[in-house]
């Protein structure tokens, strides 16, 4: 087989794949938890997250990616009781307690969870994420998340949600910190192991990071030794100005919810230039593009999975989950009312991501609340490769693929899809070696443009120890 790294027969580079789910009944939220092939997968039992972390790394999947959040929707009728009723999301486990044991049964799948910054100090994240990365082998990944849900900063001690900028801002001292303790206090010098002195590190080769910002403070050292990245590869997900920022910056991936290939052009477009800004090159970004999709052997297959899934979709689970990421109780609006008329400081890169889908269309939330739970492609595997391919030619360089039906559609996506994608160099055939930010960039930890390398050494210049 090919090294897939390398241009393909047909002249492109393998996109990257992640399957997105959550640790919680429905997987997709929204998505009904009681449908047959989301009953398959249980997110309570470890031998179920296994047999999916095997099958995902058959498939060659790059990774899998775990929505999460430390919080209730309770927007809806100022109630959480139609959360709870359909499952949105609810109850949720921490899925970063899956990945070390799913690294048992995989050699290569990437493991990419969202963690927020408001859930813990940045140094006890920092600590976990470096044990994670060694137990892997370089194989982790954080999806860094700022929380818009009044119930997650209550959960942890706030009276109130703090505005859009100042989470970002929060985000930005956070990662600060972890880039201070990971990639700063320890000195590629510093682990000796010489089992003739007994020395196992230098002490002149570790530092304190000292820091002190406007939300956090940290004196460091890092108790963890370097892992294998040192960093997570890094990912984002917002949309808004603030959040492009912040990615431009920052991330080395982000996860758009493009309408149409001419919507992801317009964000393509937008963070290549605020990448560029930021004195970053084009191609340290990359971009997954949402895939929720349906697979038959053939298109009228497909079709009766589809009808089955809307049979089955509670107008509820819906309402209760795009009240709570709009920041607006939809049932005290008229839904057939333009989104354009909303000004909101919850998820504002949703109404982004729909105005440049449709730029001379005024969606209602009619339309937003509809198309949640609606697969964007059914068909043949022939079809979703279609699809994927219109995303490709307007610079998209992964997929975040979203079984809507349950994570039982794997094994159709597998069948029908992967060996399509795979004939014309959409999707890889075998994984390079290395870790996860090896197999996408070519090296194990962030590249000298990134904000995290300035950190490099930093604390033996300054002479702290």
């Amino acid at each position: 087989m090919q090294n897939d790294d390398h241009d393909t027969a047909q002249g492109r580079r393998p996109l990257r794949f992640a399957l997105f789910t959550t640790n919680s009944p429905s997987g997709f939220p929204g998505s009904p938890w009681s449908q047959p092939l989301a009953r398959d997968h249980d997110y309570r039992s470890l031998d179920s997250w296994m047999d999916l972390a095997r099958k995902l790394e058959a498939a060659r999947f790059d990774t899998i990616f775990w929505a999460d959040h430390s919080g209730v929707y309770d927007t809806y009728e100022g109630s959480r009781d139609a959360t709870v009723r359909q499952a949105v999301q609810f109850p949720i486990n921490d899925p970063s307690a899956l990945v070390s044991a799913l690294a048992t049964v995989t050699e290569h799948l990437g493991f990419a969870f969202s963690a927020n910054v408001i859930q813990e100090p940045p140094f006890s994240f920092a600590r976990r994420v470096a044990t994670l990365d060694h137990l892997t082998k370089g194989r982790v990944a954080w999806n860094i998340v700022t929380s818009f849900q009044m119930s997650a900063w209550r959960n942890v001690g706030h009276e109130t949600v703090a505005g859009h900028a100042e989470r970002y801002a929060r985000a930005a001292d956070y990662v600060d910190v972890v880039y201070k303790l990971l990639e700063g206090s320890w000195e590629d010098r510093a682990v000796v192991r010489d089992l003739t002195t007994g020395i196992y590190a230098d002490p002149s080769a570790i530092h304190s990071i000292d820091h002190v910002g406007e939300f956090y403070s940290s004196a460091g050292p890092a108790v963890t030794e370097p892992s294998p990245q040192r960093l997570p590869v890094l990912f984002q997900a917002g949309s808004s100005s603030d959040g492009r920022a912040f990615a431009a910056r920052n991330a080395e991936a982000i996860f758009i919810g493009a309408k149409n290939p001419r919507g992801a052009a317009s964000v393509i477009d937008d963070m290549r230039a605020r990448v560029r800004d930021e004195g970053r090159h084009s191609d340290d970004l990359l971009v997954f593009q949402q895939l929720s999709c349906i697979v038959g052997r053939t298109e009228e297959e497909a079709k009766a999975k589809a009808e089955e899934l809307r049979a089955s979709i509670n107008d509820e689970a819906n309402l209760a989950y795009t009240s709570a990421t709009m920041g607006l109780d939809l049932s005290a609006v008229d839904l057939d009312t333009p989104i354009g008329q909303l000004d909101t400081d919850a998820m504002q890169g949703k109404l982004r991501a729909l105005a440049e889908a449709a730029p001379d269309k005024a969606w209602t939330f009619r339309e937003v609340v509809s198309t949640l739970t609606a697969p964007q492609v059914v068909g043949t595997g022939e079809q979703i490769a279609d699809y994927v391919e219109a995303y490709a030619a307007v610079g998209v360089t992964g997929m975040n693929v979203a079984f809507l039906n349950g994570l039982g559609e794997l094994e159709d996506f597998t069948r029908y899809a992967v060996p399509e994608l795979q004939r014309r160099g959409l999707m890889q055939t075998e994984y390079l070696p290395g870790t996860l930010r090896e197999k996408w960039s070519g090296s194990p930890r962030v590249n000298e443009r990134h904000p995290a390398a300035s950190y490099r050494r930093i604390a033996a210049e300054i002479g702290h120890s």
